[in-house]
């Protein structure tokens, strides 16, 4: 019981500080159009810091990214990323005169100082996010026990186990998900060999040891190659030092004396087109239709994501929604989305239908896309969704969070620093042409992926 209240009052703390900030959003509207100054610089040991100052309440936000996501992940133990940072919260193990604590103190610790840590592995980067009241009494001990759980995670084998067990159970029960079916069946001819197509199975846990995390842990989460996001009360000068201390317990080594992370090739074009069709016994049936599409670092970015939000992105405004929606009411929904990372991450379109209407929605889909290739949109079309985008910024950077999230999607794709200062800049920019040849360039609705899973034969 003891332990709850801790949490409950944590977390209550946590989120009047935030909802504190997201009010002064609402009152000083002005704020969110207002220039947003980036400050970087690279510490001694080769970790980049980026820092944005936000003086109004006394929180800070804090993202570390490395490159060991789920790209590094060996075929045969798809998964270890992901694992290994779920497994960084099961306990630290005792260092330099500080005692070791189990999953349930390294709980109790963190509800003790009123903040929050975790860690999570997307495809392509490590990430570690702390948050805490920045009194500093309780930013000291919170970036104290953050470095202890980045630098030296027990990996404790009994709770392995345990969790092996509960994972293996959850990849069971989303078996019997037709959406989870679908998307692993499309994920897997979109991507081929690539490890962003890489499936976590029960065998590919099972190769996971222990020891793999560590050494996962120990290649990958090193210093000189972190890169380190802050929103906060904090000054440049106090940044830099709880970088420094963030750091501090991980070996400091040159990154100039390591052996260079392997290349990870990119994703394979598809050369020709590739049906999959899936019985499953569901009420509604799952439809995607996709390829490879683009990486974050393209210059095609902007006229990528303007026109995406016509073609299919812009839920009820979008083209997709007027042509299987309104007009023909063949499904409740349909969407597209391009996914973009260090590779090109996939361009899908999805939507459930009833099962004999699949077909017709296909089509539609088919035709629609093909179009918006060979044409791209209209005039009115364009005027509209840079209104919307436009407009809806504000929305985008109204949160600690949101606005860390944007900083550390900075950070790690190496965009200029004034990228939110010039974002509805670029939107402006974007024209017909400039959305019909980016189109033209990245899609190819020829050679598309297509998943129907649960439609009729």
């Amino acid at each position: 019981m003891k332990s709850a209240i801790k949490i409950i009052a944590a977390r209550a703390r946590i989120t009047w500080a935030a909802g504190i900030f997201c009010l002064s959003l609402a009152i000083f509207p002005g704020f969110a159009a207002a220039a947003i100054p980036i400050q970087h610089w690279t510490q001694p040991n080769g970790a980049r810091v980026y820092l944005v100052e936000s003086p109004a309440i006394a929180m800070l936000d804090v993202q570390i990214d490395f490159d060991a996501g789920g790209r590094r992940d060996p075929p045969a133990q798809a998964g270890l990323a992901s694992v290994t940072a779920s497994m960084l919260s099961k306990g630290v193990r005792a260092e330099k005169g500080d005692a070791a604590l189990d999953e349930n103190a390294l709980s109790e610790a963190w509800a003790d100082l009123g903040a929050q840590f975790g860690a999570s592995a997307g495809s392509d980067r490590l990430s570690f996010s702390l948050r805490s009241l920045t009194e500093p009494d309780l930013l000291a001990k919170a970036v104290a026990l953050a470095a202890r759980e980045i630098a030296e995670p027990a990996f404790p084998d009994a709770v392995w186990q345990r969790e092996r067990q509960r994972i293996e159970a959850s990849i069971k029960e989303a078996n019997t998900r037709p959406a989870t079916v679908a998307g692993r069946a499309y994920s897997a001819a979109v991507y081929g060999s690539h490890p962003y197509g890489y499936e976590v199975t029960a065998p590919t846990l099972e190769r996971i040891s222990v020891a793999d995390m560590r050494a996962e842990h120990a290649q990958g989460v090193v210093a000189c190659r972190a890169r380190i996001s802050m929103v906060g009360a904090v000054t440049r000068a106090q940044a830099d030092a709880i970088a420094t201390r963030l750091l501090a317990r991980l070996p400091q080594t040159d990154c100039s004396t390591l052996q260079p992370l392997p290349v990870v090739p990119e994703v394979a074009a598809l050369t020709q087109p590739v049906e999959k069709r899936i019985a499953f016994d569901s009420a509604q049936a799952q439809v995607l239709v996709g390829q490879p599409g683009y990486r974050r670092s393209d210059p095609d970015h902007f006229a990528l994501f303007v026109g995406n939000y016509i073609l299919g992105g812009g839920g009820f405004v979008s083209r997709l929604t007027t042509e299987v929606r309104e007009k023909r009411g063949l499904t409740y929904g349909v969407s597209s989305y391009f996914s973009p990372g260090l590779h090109a991450g996939s361009f899908t379109v999805g939507l459930q239908t009833r099962p004999d209407q699949a077909a017709q929605a296909l089509a539609v889909v088919r035709q629609v896309l093909a179009d918006f290739v060979a044409n791209g949109p209209t005039e009115a079309e364009l005027r509209a969704a840079k209104d919307n985008l436009i407009g809806g910024f504000a929305l985008r950077i109204d949160s600690n969070r949101k606005l860390l999230d944007n900083i550390a999607a900075i950070a790690w794709n190496d965009l200029p620093l004034d990228y939110l200062d010039t974002w509805t800049q670029q939107i402006s920019k974007v024209t017909v042409a400039d959305i019909k040849a980016a189109f033209a360039r990245k899609l190819q609705p020829d050679k598309m992926v297509t998943v129907i899973l649960g439609a009729a034969p």
